[in-house]
């Protein structure tokens, strides 16, 4: 027996979520989400929240110690451990079962596998097949290198570091990314001694150079041992056990790096990710296994039934973005469902393309849209660059040691601007001005008439204006 639905997804995470929600939002068509771990995926258990829900007690001890006439004292790390469950509803997803139950959309426990055109095998028995299409959602998984004994040592990845059940006294994070410079983050604010190990020659490599510059400053401030251009050669822990989920894996672990030798009581992976398609079927189907999903504009991989959104496809892995991407597949399939045509702006996923949004909650936060200097001349563009301290009213009031750095780049041809980057307290709540500016194309010319409210960190907009003039 198959039983049939209108939309398959396979990936129960956020994109997979918003894809199946949009494809039969207003309609009679059916929908199912096949997920073998949580409904909600990576972003609610494992990544985006629990690891902002261990960030913000320390960005808000760090406001305090930085004003005046609020005491302020060590956290209490027990406490910011049970506020952080209470967003990961300790691995319950069924408040998420039950609101995809309330929009019509069917989950099936179990993993999927595309079994042919429009056809899906769960735990290589239950038959299902799609009337309209099949989207994959099953993102990505942590990456660990092939370094001697790193994998034997059995280290944490990003899922073990949000889900930590102790503090590691000593802790060495490989990495120097997003993941890496949050762990380090919110691990030194926990009391830990983190050692950072950096293969590169900075942090934040995506970003624009200064931001790298003031969160390797900021965490050395902090304690942190920053090492850049560091190689770790080879990883010892010689009774390493499987503890659990977020426990220290056993004893203390010896790291050879090209800086020397390290021992600590644990060691986090951050060093990459990879897509979660090894076992999806795709060569069934003429696709390569274990590779990224490659789509069109549309979402869609293969004639127009199957489709890829969020990290599975590699072309912006945000969660963010992965939402974004499912709700234009969503439109997409519903469209073709009824026959309407693609026509619109709505069918098509333009924001990948030079128009991203992202925030790195260390301290400071990092955000940025669109492109860097960097990438805008690789990109052949002849640009013009505003950068200028953050140093307004609104940040002297928000906290008295107020730090930060803004900068622009500018298409001298059009005279828009194609990305801003700030560095700083709470600047994650710049961004989307910044990036309604990027995606409307709005003239700097017009954007002397977007007046900032006084006294606010947003008055940056009107001190990278008149630096321009």
């Amino acid at each position: 027996m198959t039983d049939e639905f209108d939309v398959i997804v396979i990936g129960g995470g956020p994109a997979g979520e918003n894809a199946a929600a949009y494809a039969i939002a207003g309609s009679n068509r059916t929908a199912a989400i096949v997920e073998h771990e949580l409904v909600g995926g990576e972003c609610s258990y494992w990544a985006c929240m629990p690891s902002k829900a261990l960030l913000r007690p320390g960005q808000v001890l760090e406001a305090a110690e930085a004003l005046p006439g609020i005491p302020a004292g060590p956290l209490d790390v027990e406490a910011v451990l049970k506020r952080r469950d209470s967003f990961t509803h300790n691995h319950d997803d069924s408040s998420q079962v039950d609101w995809a139950t309330s929009v019509g959309i069917t989950v099936i426990r179990g993993h999927g596998v595309i079994d042919g055109e429009r056809a899906v095998t769960v735990d290589g028995t239950r038959k299902l097949r799609a009337r309209q299409a099949v989207v994959l959602a099953t993102g990505t998984t942590a990456t660990v290198p092939k370094t001697p004994g790193l994998r034997e040592a059995l280290p944490w990845t990003s899922r073990d570091a949000t889900n930590l059940n102790e503090v590691p006294s000593r802790v060495a994070v490989i990495g120097g990314g997003v993941v890496a410079t949050e762990c380090a983050t919110w691990l030194s604010s926990f009391g830990a001694h983190v050692t950072l190990l950096v293969r590169g020659n900075a942090l934040l490599k995506s970003a624009e150079p200064f931001a790298g510059t003031m969160v390797a400053e900021a965490l050395g401030a902090r304690g942190v041992d920053v090492r850049l251009s560091t190689a770790v050669n080879s990883v010892s822990r010689p009774d390493a056990k499987d503890t659990g989920e977020g426990h220290i894996h056993g004893g203390p672990v010896s790291i050879e790096t090209s800086s020397g030798l390290i021992e600590v009581d644990e060691v986090i992976v951050a060093a990459g990710r990879g897509p979660t398609s090894a076992e999806l079927g795709l060569s069934v189907i003429g696709l390569e296994d274990g590779k990224y999903v490659t789509t069109d504009d549309h979402l869609c991989a293969q004639g127009e039934w199957l489709y890829a959104v969020g990290d599975i496809n590699g072309r912006s892995p945000l969660t963010h973005m992965g939402k974004y991407q499912a709700r234009v597949c969503g439109d997409v399939i519903a469209a073709r469902a009824e026959s309407r045509g693609l026509r619109g702006p709505r069918y098509t996923a333009s924001a990948d393309n030079g128009q991203v949004p992202q925030v790195v909650f260390t301290s400071p936060e990092i955000a940025w849209v669109g492109r860097t200097e960097k990438t805008a001349r690789a990109d052949g563009y002849d640009v013009e660059v505003v950068e200028i301290e953050l140093a307004v009213a609104g940040s002297s009031l928000l906290r008295d040691d107020y730090s930060g750095r803004a900068k622009l780049v500018i298409d001298k041809a059009t005279d828009v601007i194609l990305g801003a980057t700030f560095a700083g307290p709470e600047v994650s709540e710049l961004v989307h001005a910044a990036t309604i500016a990027v995606v409307g194309a709005v003239p700097l010319e017009t954007l002397w008439h977007a007046v900032p409210s006084y006294p606010t960190v947003s008055e940056v907009w009107l001190r990278l204006l008149e630096a321009r003039r």
